[in-house]
């Protein structure tokens, strides 16, 4: 079945979950599905290609890719379900950008390279620690919704 073989929630009498991916939604699944993307682009190559001068924060990029990209599945999902782990991702996310950032500005050596997280994402004009925040804003909101 697809979206045009739905007859309208009103006419079903069925309540239809909010989409997660419309108004703000949309903006924040463009970020989310472009910071996937640079996220594993980055450690798929830094692994590739010299994996052992700095395993940690390429793991860490590719664990940050991860994220992002359950992140971005679930906002177009949509959904209560999806909207709750979306919210416990953001939660993560913020958490790792939180650690990772403080971690590299208190002990800076402990990263022979830079992650997308560090710094609090200073190398992405601090996206990574304001893009959770939105989005556990807009996934509070949706549940109102």
């Amino acid at each position: 079945m697809t979206d045009t073989d739905r007859a309208p929630a009103a006419a079903t009498g069925e309540k239809r979950p909010f989409d997660l991916g419309t108004g703000p939604g949309r903006v924040l699944v463009w970020f989310y599905g472009v910071f996937t993307v640079a996220a594993a682009s980055r450690s798929i190559v830094q692994m590739t290609l010299d994996f052992g001068r700095a395993p940690l924060a390429y793991a860490l990029s590719a664990v940050a890719a991860l994220v992002y990209g359950f992140i971005t599945y679930s906002l177009v999902r949509g959904g209560e379900k999806a909207r709750r782990s979306a919210l416990v991702c953001c939660a993560a996310e913020l958490l790792g950008v939180l650690v990772v950032g403080t971690w590299t500005m208190v002990e800076p050596s402990a990263f022979a390279d830079a992650t997308v997280w560090s710094d609090f994402g200073m190398g992405y004009l601090f996206i990574p620690v304001i893009l959770p925040i939105t989005g556990m804003m807009w996934l509070r909101s949706a549940k109102k919704a």
